[in-house]
Protein backbone atom coordinates (compact mmCIF):
# COMPACT_ATOMS: atom_id res chain seq x y z
CA UNK A 1 0.00 0.00 0.00
CA UNK A 2 3.58 2.61 0.33
CA UNK A 3 1.97 5.51 0.80
CA UNK A 4 -2.29 4.90 1.45
CA UNK A 5 -2.80 5.57 5.25
CA UNK A 6 -5.17 3.70 6.61
CA UNK A 7 -7.22 6.77 8.41
CA UNK A 8 -10.22 4.29 8.81
CA UNK A 9 -9.13 3.78 13.21
CA UNK A 10 -9.63 7.40 13.22
CA UNK A 11 -13.34 7.11 11.24
CA UNK A 12 -14.59 4.82 13.44
CA UNK A 13 -13.26 6.69 16.22
CA UNK A 14 -15.20 9.68 14.73
CA UNK A 15 -18.51 7.74 14.23
CA UNK A 16 -18.35 6.37 17.95
CA UNK A 17 -18.16 10.27 18.76
CA UNK A 18 -21.06 11.08 16.46
CA UNK A 19 -23.03 8.26 17.86
CA UNK A 20 -22.61 9.65 21.73
CA UNK A 21 -23.45 13.13 20.24
CA UNK A 22 -26.78 11.96 18.66
CA UNK A 23 -27.31 10.49 21.94
CA UNK A 24 -27.84 13.79 23.77
CA UNK A 25 -30.05 15.54 20.91
CA UNK A 26 -33.81 15.63 21.98
CA UNK A 27 -36.36 15.98 18.89
CA UNK A 28 -36.97 19.83 20.93
CA UNK A 29 -33.81 20.28 19.30
CA UNK A 30 -34.11 19.56 15.68
CA UNK A 31 -34.85 22.91 14.50
CA UNK A 32 -31.73 24.58 16.61
CA UNK A 33 -29.77 26.85 13.79
CA UNK A 34 -25.90 25.78 13.33
CA UNK A 35 -22.70 27.10 12.24
CA UNK A 36 -23.71 25.50 8.68
CA UNK A 37 -25.77 28.18 8.23
CA UNK A 38 -27.83 26.36 5.48
CA UNK A 39 -28.77 23.58 8.01
CA UNK A 40 -31.15 23.43 11.02
CA UNK A 41 -30.22 20.58 13.26
CA UNK A 42 -32.43 18.55 11.26
CA UNK A 43 -30.94 18.98 8.22
CA UNK A 44 -27.06 18.60 9.39
CA UNK A 45 -27.99 15.39 10.69
CA UNK A 46 -29.88 14.19 7.53
CA UNK A 47 -26.54 15.68 5.47
CA UNK A 48 -24.18 13.70 8.20
CA UNK A 49 -26.12 10.71 7.83
CA UNK A 50 -26.42 10.39 4.18
CA UNK A 51 -22.69 11.75 3.79
CA UNK A 52 -22.11 8.12 5.58
CA UNK A 53 -23.90 6.56 3.49
CA UNK A 54 -22.52 7.96 0.49
CA UNK A 55 -19.18 7.36 2.11
CA UNK A 56 -20.06 3.49 2.25
CA UNK A 57 -21.53 3.76 -1.22
CA UNK A 58 -17.78 4.68 -2.58
CA UNK A 59 -16.61 1.72 -0.66
CA UNK A 60 -18.85 -0.75 -2.30
CA UNK A 61 -17.27 0.39 -5.45
CA UNK A 62 -19.94 3.15 -6.65
CA UNK A 63 -19.33 6.74 -7.15
CA UNK A 64 -20.18 9.87 -4.94
CA UNK A 65 -21.89 11.50 -7.51
CA UNK A 66 -24.58 9.18 -8.32
CA UNK A 67 -25.69 9.50 -4.58
CA UNK A 68 -27.04 12.67 -2.74
CA UNK A 69 -25.45 13.00 0.78
CA UNK A 70 -28.70 12.93 2.64
CA UNK A 71 -31.46 10.98 3.90
CA UNK A 72 -35.17 10.41 4.12
CA UNK A 73 -35.55 11.77 7.91
CA UNK A 74 -36.46 9.32 10.45
CA UNK A 75 -38.73 9.91 13.24
CA UNK A 76 -37.91 12.59 15.21
CA UNK A 77 -36.49 9.78 17.80
CA UNK A 78 -35.09 7.96 15.15
CA UNK A 79 -32.01 9.61 14.23
CA UNK A 80 -29.60 7.67 16.51
CA UNK A 81 -31.10 4.17 14.66
CA UNK A 82 -30.62 5.91 11.46
CA UNK A 83 -26.69 6.88 12.13
CA UNK A 84 -25.93 3.13 13.38
CA UNK A 85 -27.37 1.76 10.23
CA UNK A 86 -24.71 4.33 8.13
CA UNK A 87 -22.13 2.99 10.72
CA UNK A 88 -22.73 -0.04 9.78
CA UNK A 89 -23.02 -0.06 6.10
CA UNK A 90 -19.59 2.09 6.34
CA UNK A 91 -17.64 -0.18 8.39
CA UNK A 92 -18.42 -3.25 6.40
CA UNK A 93 -18.01 -0.90 2.77
CA UNK A 94 -14.52 0.05 4.00
CA UNK A 95 -13.12 -3.52 5.83
CA UNK A 96 -11.08 -5.22 2.68
CA UNK A 97 -8.07 -3.12 2.98
CA UNK A 98 -7.26 -3.53 -0.81
CA UNK A 99 -9.49 -0.71 -1.10
CA UNK A 100 -7.50 2.07 0.38
CA UNK A 101 -5.22 1.98 -2.55
CA UNK A 102 -8.27 1.31 -5.07
CA UNK A 103 -9.15 3.83 -7.00
CA UNK A 104 -12.25 6.07 -5.88
CA UNK A 105 -14.90 8.31 -7.53
CA UNK A 106 -15.30 10.72 -4.36
CA UNK A 107 -17.10 14.14 -4.87
CA UNK A 108 -13.64 15.91 -4.95
CA UNK A 109 -12.40 13.28 -7.94
CA UNK A 110 -10.98 10.12 -8.63
CA UNK A 111 -8.46 9.58 -5.31
CA UNK A 112 -7.24 6.53 -3.96
CA UNK A 113 -9.63 4.76 -1.33
CA UNK A 114 -7.34 5.71 1.68
CA UNK A 115 -7.72 9.86 0.93
CA UNK A 116 -11.63 9.20 0.27
CA UNK A 117 -11.49 7.67 4.18
CA UNK A 118 -9.11 10.99 5.07
CA UNK A 119 -11.76 12.83 3.91
CA UNK A 120 -14.36 11.54 5.96
CA UNK A 121 -12.80 11.32 8.98
CA UNK A 122 -12.42 15.20 8.34
CA UNK A 123 -16.24 15.41 7.24
CA UNK A 124 -17.49 13.38 10.60
CA UNK A 125 -15.15 15.18 13.05
CA UNK A 126 -15.84 18.81 11.67
CA UNK A 127 -19.53 17.86 11.65
CA UNK A 128 -19.55 16.99 15.16
CA UNK A 129 -18.04 19.93 15.98
CA UNK A 130 -20.94 21.84 14.20
CA UNK A 131 -23.35 19.53 16.21
CA UNK A 132 -21.69 19.99 19.75
CA UNK A 133 -21.70 24.00 18.77
CA UNK A 134 -25.48 23.91 17.78
CA UNK A 135 -26.51 21.89 21.72
CA UNK A 136 -24.46 23.77 23.79
CA UNK A 137 -24.73 21.24 25.81
CA UNK A 138 -21.23 20.46 27.15
CA UNK A 139 -20.72 17.57 24.77
CA UNK A 140 -16.66 16.95 25.11
CA UNK A 141 -15.29 16.42 21.92
CA UNK A 142 -11.98 14.44 21.21
CA UNK A 143 -8.98 16.24 20.94
CA UNK A 144 -6.85 13.63 18.97
CA UNK A 145 -9.70 13.38 16.14
CA UNK A 146 -9.71 16.99 15.75
CA UNK A 147 -5.59 17.17 15.47
CA UNK A 148 -6.39 14.02 12.74
CA UNK A 149 -8.72 16.19 10.79
CA UNK A 150 -7.02 19.69 10.95
CA UNK A 151 -3.74 17.41 9.45
CA UNK A 152 -6.34 16.53 6.59
CA UNK A 153 -8.25 19.32 6.40
CA UNK A 154 -4.45 21.46 5.72
CA UNK A 155 -3.02 19.22 3.25
CA UNK A 156 -6.32 19.04 1.19
CA UNK A 157 -7.77 22.18 1.54
CA UNK A 158 -5.64 24.68 0.89
CA UNK A 159 -6.56 28.29 1.36
CA UNK A 160 -6.28 29.00 -2.13
CA UNK A 161 -8.23 25.95 -3.47
CA UNK A 162 -11.40 28.02 -1.74
CA UNK A 163 -13.41 28.49 -4.57
CA UNK A 164 -16.89 28.69 -6.04
CA UNK A 165 -18.47 25.07 -5.74
CA UNK A 166 -16.29 24.13 -2.71
CA UNK A 167 -18.47 23.34 0.07
CA UNK A 168 -16.07 24.78 2.81
CA UNK A 169 -15.72 28.82 3.13
CA UNK A 170 -12.91 31.16 3.14
CA UNK A 171 -10.41 30.49 5.95
CA UNK A 172 -11.87 32.37 9.39
CA UNK A 173 -9.31 34.13 11.64
CA UNK A 174 -9.15 32.65 15.31
CA UNK A 175 -7.28 33.57 18.32
CA UNK A 176 -3.49 31.99 18.95
CA UNK A 177 -5.03 30.33 21.93
CA UNK A 178 -7.68 29.27 20.46
CA UNK A 179 -8.65 24.95 21.14
CA UNK A 180 -8.19 22.97 18.11
CA UNK A 181 -11.65 22.29 17.20
CA UNK A 182 -12.56 25.89 17.14
CA UNK A 183 -8.82 25.78 14.46
CA UNK A 184 -10.45 23.42 12.76
CA UNK A 185 -13.95 25.09 12.61
CA UNK A 186 -12.62 28.10 11.21
CA UNK A 187 -10.12 26.40 8.64
CA UNK A 188 -13.18 24.67 7.01
CA UNK A 189 -14.62 28.37 6.75
CA UNK A 190 -16.93 28.56 9.99
CA UNK A 191 -17.62 31.55 11.79
CA UNK A 192 -15.74 31.07 15.28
Amino acid sequence: MNAVQDARPQYLLALGQLEKLFATITPADLDRPTPCTEFTLRGLLNHVVGGIHRFAYMGEGGRAADILPGIEDPSDEGWTDALARASARATAAWADDAKLARPTFAPWGEVPGGMVVGGYVMEATTHAWDIARSLDNGFVLDDALAHTALGVAQAVLPPESRVEGVPFGTVQPVAEDADVHTRLAAFTGRAV
